[in-house]
């Protein structure tokens, strides 16, 4: 049983029931949120403001031939009294455009059958058109949405999967996007729909639910998923959406952001590859900047990425092997060998291997990316 703490001091007993871990805290409303998938798309109109601007369209046709039979009421004969007024008019309208036709008020002029023929039969056509245009879109849409839901699931492969997408999810996914990441093999997962919409409006597809749940994660294909960024809220959902998702995923990269250090451990049990402790982040860059402002603005700017300087991970190449780290062009940090990241100045790096990675400093160019390295460092 794990004993997360909170922001507020208190902690949340989170005991792994049958495997899958639940948030008790949750109220039943919460538990019911709708789990489904939104596809990023193009803004159209709402169905339901369609639909009323067809049946505003309908009438429109309708009240026009009415209208149109009464200007010539006069060519017209009422089986019922002989005269046609307004209400006839209406009705005529009606049970003509409707293709009812019940045979009780007949054009008999000329005028009347030519504007039968020229009038009253182009706008039954066009008001045929607007009803059931209508419900062919909508069934055509739905077919379409599902359509686009089976292919989406079908193609999604090693992808990206962002649990919370307030400050630090969405800032996450757009560091990891200015690397070459594409937003297609991006999705977010968050039980706000508003945020849900925020982010298929920005490009990415979006999970609406409660992210401790494994239904959710699966929506989300997380089994799937190459690596998976957990920036709730709350340090105790974090814990709980990092232990689902490493046991539907043993083989993904986890990072995880945390607010208490304390909680930080407990993440790394949950199966975190790395945690980020953001309120600790933040309070050394600020101490940094008051002992240096210089200092901090280059930290900052090398966390930010795609402008100015940027830390690069990559492979070494051929021409590189056999040398030292400060004996190639690029100014190398550390050098990953196996699970282990060494300094620029550890003796026991030697000389550069082509199994290595280097971590570099770089000027910051459209086509500067990090490539993942293949498996995650192992966890404490």
């Amino acid at each position: 049983m794990f004993h997360v703490k909170r922001a507020d001091g208190d902690t949340l007993n989170t005991p792994d029931a049958n495997g899958i871990p639940q948030d008790d805290t949750l109220t039943a409303d919460e538990r019911l949120v709708d789990n489904r998938v939104k596809l990023p798309m193009k803004v159209v109109e709402r169905p339901l403001r369609q639909v009323a601007k067809r049946l505003l369209m309908a009438l429109l046709v309708l009240v026009l031939t009415a209208l149109v039979v009464y200007a010539d009421r006069a060519g017209y004969h009422d089986s019922a009294d002989d005269s046609v007024d307004l209400l006839d008019s209406f009705y005529y309208a009606t049970v003509t455009l409707s293709t009812t036709g019940y045979g009780d008020i007949t054009p008999v002029s000329d005028s009347a059958r030519l504007t039968n023929i020229f009038v009253i039969t182009p706008l039954r056509v066009l008001f045929l058109i607007i009803l059931v245009g209508t419900t062919l879109e909508v069934l055509t849409e739905r077919t379409r949405e599902e359509w686009r839901l089976k292919r989406w699931r079908s193609a999604l492969r090693e992808h990206t999967v962002v649990v919370g997408f307030g400050t630090k999810g969405r800032s996450a996914v757009q560091t990891v996007c200015a690397t070459g990441l594409k937003k297609e093999q991006v999705v977010v997962v968050d039980p706000s729909a508003k945020v849900i919409d925020a982010a298929t409006a920005d490009g990415y597809a979006g999970v609406m639910g409660d992210a401790t749940r494994s239904d959710v994660l699966r929506r989300a294909e997380v089994h799937r998923a190459r690596q998976i960024i957990v920036a709730p809220q709350r340090d105790d959902t974090a814990v709980l959406v990092t232990l689902t998702a490493r046991q539907l995923n043993r083989s993904a990269k986890i990072v995880a952001a945390v607010r208490e250090e304390e909680n930080a451990p407990l993440l790394r049990q949950s199966g975190a590859d790395a945690v980020i402790t953001s309120a600790s982040a933040a309070g050394r860059l600020l101490g940094l900047s008051v002992l240096s402002p210089a200092a901090g603005m280059v930290i900052e700017d090398l966390i930010q990425q795609g402008s100015g300087l940027d830390l690069v991970e990559r492979p070494v190449v051929r021409a590189e092997a056999g040398k030292g780290p400060r004996e190639i062009d690029d100014l190398v940090v550390s050098v990953v060998r196996g699970h282990r990241v060494l300094g620029y100045d550890d003796r026991s790096i030697g000389t550069l291997q082509l199994t290595d990675r280097l971590i570099t400093i770089v000027r910051a160019s459209p086509g500067t990316q990090i490539t993942p390295h293949p498996r995650p460092l192992p966890r404490d």
